[in-house]
């Protein structure tokens, strides 16, 4: 009886891929009986259950996951030449399991309708507002940078602990919601990651746990990062899965937020992925609008830059090569590239806007 309830599940993962493939088709069912129906009734049910423990609940399964898997191969490694068929189906059992409760908890978000469709934006943009916005984006930088440290060539300094920035960010999400009924942020699960040093060498800033629904960010990166990536990883706890989208509503939540800190950090993010895509089209440009961004900006750019140089490795590519093949599996064109595609959200939503 055992044995053929296994056999069930691990063929189950079929039919659950054959489904997830075909709901893919349409995504304005998923947005309406999944993103805006199902998720976030037991998004909001792990948060309220777990956000209040100090510790990462899903850092724990993680860990004690990897270490029994481990266990588990070792001692099931003989197997696999004995009894190949059975220990075959002990894996993909596991597998099945994994794989719908991914689904189940959080991935049809990959699917759901563009942000740029919900919000009325177009899809693309002309060099010509990118130069406005990235402009204006500066002017913005510049005045808030200035308003802070009282001298452009000073870096920024935030006066909190990653523990005070964290207990800050739903508080963007409140002004948010006036505009963005839907970006409504209750029930907060936002965790140090307690695997932050893995994490620093793998290269990534933070993530959102899929089966315990906790934001967890890079305890260890430089905390003027820390405010954008914390909005960031919220974006995806409200069931915004591509990556560009989450970093534009982080960008708003940031930017929107009453502490100037936070704003700067908002501001400045949005004006790094503009210089980029600047830099791309008009090399010529970029290099002018980059001599007129106070070199207390630069400095607070640089902080970053150094802190991923001095923890570059030779798996971190490989890891970043995965997690791109991930992204293009799960309706992310671009993988990694994505990331850049913020660019497009940025400017379509700022372009006329005064800032």
């Amino acid at each position: 009886m055992l044995k053929n309830k296994k056999i069930l599940i691990a063929f189950s993962i079929i039919p659950a891929f054959l489904l997830v493939k075909l709901l893919a088709k349409f995504p304005e069912f998923i947005e309406t009986f999944y993103s805006k129906g199902l998720y976030p009734i037991t998004s909001k049910l792990f948060r309220y259950t777990l956000g209040w423990l100090p510790f990462s609940f899903g850092d724990i399964v993680y860990a004690l996951a990897i270490i029994y898997s481990i266990k588990w191969f070792i001692k099931n490694r003989k197997r696999i030449f004995k009894d190949f068929r059975n220990w075959l189906i002990d894996v993909f059992s596991a597998l099945s399991i994994i794989y719908i409760a991914f689904h189940l908890f959080w991935a049809m978000n990959y699917y759901r309708l563009p942000l740029h469709e919900n919000l009325n934006l177009k899809a693309d943009y002309t060099t010509e507002e990118l130069l406005k916005v990235t402009q204006n984006l500066i002017d913005k930088s510049n005045a808030i940078h200035l308003k802070i440290t009282k001298n452009d060539t000073v870096k920024v300094e935030f006066p909190y602990s990653k523990t005070q920035v964290i207990s800050k960010v739903p508080e963007g999400y409140s002004a948010l919601q006036k505009t963005f009924p839907q970006l409504e942020y209750k029930g907060t699960s936002i965790k140090k990651s307690m695997l932050s040093l893995p994490l620093t060498y793998m290269g990534f800033s933070g993530y959102l746990n899929p089966l315990s629904n906790e934001a967890q960010v890079n305890s260890l990166i430089p905390v003027f990062k820390f405010a954008t990536t914390a909005s960031h990883e919220v974006a995806h706890q409200l069931g915004y899965a591509a990556e560009n989208e989450a970093n534009f509503i982080g960008f708003l939540a940031a930017t929107n937020n009453e502490d100037i800190y936070f704003k700067y950090s908002g501001y400045t993010f949005g004006l790094r992925h503009c210089l980029h895509e600047v830099y791309r089209r008009d090399p010529e440009q970029y290099q002018k609008f980059a001599a007129t961004i106070n070199p207390g900006i630069l400095k607070n750019y640089q902080e970053v830059r150094e802190f991923w140089d001095n923890h570059k490795n030779p798996i971190e590519p490989l890891f970043h090569s995965t997690y791109s093949t991930f992204l293009e599996a799960n309706n992310q064109k671009g993988g990694m590239k994505s990331y850049s595609y913020v660019v497009a959200l940025l400017v379509n939503y700022l372009h006329d806007k005064r800032l």
